[in-house]
């Protein structure tokens, strides 16, 4: 029998990713035709795809034609950043430009994942309009990656988002349910870090707002340039730990908040809120509240058996 396929096509890179299997998702389920390409996970679910392949990235999307890209493929990870710049610049910057430009071949909307971390988080919130200032490699690859993004392609967007997490595959996906294990293993104290001021964002939200801001572009082309979405709570990795732990009714007292600047790593900005009213008054926008989300995003991970089996039977 004939199956009917959505007539928008939407491309989305990382799509193997945390943020990526989102969007795709998010766009499969709102009647879009969604390829997804990924690089070492890819099949086969996704089209395997090297992003630093600009011939077959060419092929791809002269291919499928689509209308809208989203570009989630990245290396987010700053101390990796710091320890192989040259690969993150190829990925961050070189081939989010090719990207941009191929894009403008078959004039698709390109819409580009930035991050917070391109601000220095002394003055918050940061509106689009306010001067980047990233004090990691990793921020300063993101951002070379708007430029190159918005050199190749002046109607792409840029999407700036902060700390993520989500369903993921494996607990070390994300900074913030990285931290499970810490909380549920509550026989020894666990430091935490009670300085930098993050806003946990669900990836879901992420997805909503991508498929919101593609759908709006399809009627109005003069949606483009750079766009903030975040979260709206505030929460250190302290207080994020606490909060697992009341979701999953465990002890925190073994969590040790730690309040001085952290000296190991990439630096960190301390407060890089993003001020995300630019897209609210377009309508778009979602938001889960952070006990609920984390929730639904750790439970699969929980070690105490006995529970998981009565939820099962």
């Amino acid at each position: 029998e004939d199956v009917d396929v959505p007539s928008r096509r939407v491309l989305i890179t990382g799509a193997t990713g945390l943020l990526g299997r989102a969007v795709f998702k998010e766009f499969n389920e709102n009647n879009w035709n969604a390829v997804g390409c990924g690089y070492r996970r890819a099949q086969p679910r996704f089209e395997q795809i090297n992003l630093l392949d600009y011939i077959a990235v060419h092929d791809i999307i002269h291919d499928f034609q689509p209308h809208v890209i989203v570009h989630c493929a990245a290396e987010r990870r700053p101390d990796v950043v710091e320890n192989q710049p040259d690969t993150a610049s190829q990925l961050n910057v070189s081939a989010s430009g090719n990207l941009a430009k191929e894009a403008a071949g078959v004039g698709a909307f390109l819409i580009y994942i930035s991050t917070d971390y391109v601000f220095d988080g002394t003055c918050p919130p940061y509106k689009e309009t306010d001067v980047p200032n990233p004090l990691n490699l990793y921020g300063k690859t993101k951002l070379e990656g708007e430029k190159a993004v918005q050199e190749n392609n002046e109607d792409a967007a840029v999407l700036r988002i902060p700390v993520l997490y989500g369903e993921v595959e494996r607990l070390e996906e994300s900074a913030v349910t990285v931290m499970f294990d810490k909380v549920q293993f509550s026989n020894k104290s666990a430091n935490m870090d009670h300085w930098q001021q993050r806003f946990p964002t669900n990836v879901k939200d992420v997805a909503a707002v991508c498929r919101q801001l593609a759908e709006k572009r399809m009627l109005d082309p003069s949606v483009k340039g750079t766009f903030h979405w975040s979260g709206n709570e505030q929460m250190t990795k302290y207080e994020m730990a606490c909060a697992i732990a009341d979701a999953f009714n465990l002890p925190s007292s073994h969590l040790r908040p730690i309040t001085d600047c952290p000296v190991v790593g990439a630096l960190r900005p301390r407060n890089a809120q993003l001020d995300c009213s630019k897209l609210e008054m377009l309508g778009i926008g979602q938001r889960t509240p952070f006990r609920a989300g984390i929730k639904e995003s750790l439970w699969p991970f929980l070690v105490d058996k006995r529970w998981r089996q009565t939820v099962f039977h």
